[in-house]
């Protein structure tokens, strides 16, 4: 979730360690991606039963006491939605829409908190990948490649991306569609648009809802996700609904919250459009030479980062090699080392296809744990 779609968290910015706890946080939420659309993802994308949150670093003053909305911000809040009313009629959204839309919408306090909220503490990518790369997440989502698997061929043909990848960003995005969000859709984006710290960012999200209300004849008030606004099971912003969402069983409307064929080919649809190759991998994991291992030794440090490219010839020249030891393929592709916890961590060459996933969320620690999940989800089939 982009902030343009999936969850993709509110800044899709490269995670540190630093954040990655917010990023767990909201993964927690939804599965990987239903705290903020980081885009939001934090993995948030648009967050399983929860796993266990990391330990925070020690608080240095006392936790801020919850929102409470006065009636003098209510009144503002009226106010101010009237101009929301007039901003959508003026762009051709009918009264009888607005009224069930806006006509019981309330600011949230719950999500006032969560917006100011800053994380504290920090995960490692190890962490982080052992809490929701679960055996349960792997097993669960090979039943759903099972159960799914006609319905996954027809999308994959069409869209050009291959199943276990389309299935791991739904594993990881929401648990299979199990765990969505139950915030009301409006109401969150309205609070945000209100009281945010990205005001013009949720107004115009909060707009693009209202039309999806139009258009789509969505009940507003079943139209749930996270507090940031990322909806349904691949849990997309509004702007990103109308980019990338399909109607895939040809019903007449675009329903990510319940029907598993227009969830599936949504989520293709979004990495087909935005550059997915379906003749290569994501990447792998790799084993990296001794620090300053002769001549050519690889300094990984130096060597690290998606702005870096080397052939697969060259890494193995500099003494990199296959997770089992053996010599890397001999394609004609450039990869660039990722190393999510530094040298002494884990290594991965990844591929064009993994910054591709990072348009979904733009986070290495998201990108690196789909294609993990894929991986496994691809080796039963």
């Amino acid at each position: 979730m982009t902030c343009p779609p999936a969850c993709r968290a509110i800044s899709r910015t490269f995670l540190s360690r630093s954040t990655a706890v917010g990023l767990l946080s909201a993964l927690l939420l939804t599965g990987c991606a239903g705290g903020p659309p980081a885009a939001a993802s934090a993995p948030a994308p648009q967050g399983a039963a929860p796993a266990a949150a990391p330990a925070a670093a020690p608080a240095t003053s006392a936790a801020p006491p919850p929102t409470v909305i006065t009636p003098e911000q209510q009144a503002d809040f009226a106010r101010w939605l009237d101009g929301v009313r007039q901003e959508a009629m003026a762009q051709g959204i009918s009264k009888a829409t607005l009224d069930a839309a806006l006509g019981n919408v309330q600011e949230l306090p719950r999500v006032i908190d969560l917006d100011r909220k800053q994380p504290e503490g920090t995960v490692t990518f190890a962490t982080y990948a052992g809490r929701v790369l679960t055996n349960d997440r792997i097993q669960k989502g090979r039943e759903m490649m099972r159960q799914n698997a006609a319905l996954l061929a027809q999308v994959s043909a069409r869209y050009h991306v291959q199943p276990q990848y389309i299935v791991a960003l739904w594993g990881l995005e929401t648990n299979y569609g199990k765990i969505t969000g139950g915030f009301r859709i409006i109401d969150a984006l309205a609070t945000l648009a209100h009281d945010g710290r990205r005001p013009a960012y949720f107004r115009k999200e909060l707009i693009q809802a209202l039309r999806i209300v139009e258009e789509d004849k969505v009940d507003p008030g079943t139209m749930k996700g996270s507090w940031a606004g990322a909806m349904g099971q691949v849990q997309f912003m509004p702007s990103a609904f109308f980019k990338f969402a399909q109607d895939f069983d040809g019903c007449g409307r675009r329903d990510i919250w319940t029907k598993t064929p227009d969830v599936l080919a949504s989520a293709a649809n979004y990495l087909s459009t935005v550059g997915w190759d379906a003749g290569t991998t994501w990447g792998r994991e790799v084993k990296l030479p001794a620090p300053n291992a002769g001549k050519g030794g690889l300094d990984a440090a130096s060597a690290a980062g998606l702005d870096k490219k080397r052939t697969l010839a060259e890494w193995a020249k500099a003494g990199v090699r296959a997770l089992d030891g053996k010599a890397l393929p001999a394609r004609a592709l450039s990869a660039s080392l990722v190393i999510p916890d530094g040298p002494d961590g884990r290594a991965f060459l990844v591929y064009d296809n993994y910054r591709t996933i990072m348009n979904w969320n733009r986070s290495t620690y998201f990108a690196t744990t789909v294609g993990l999940l894929a991986d496994q989800l691809g080796a039963a089939l």
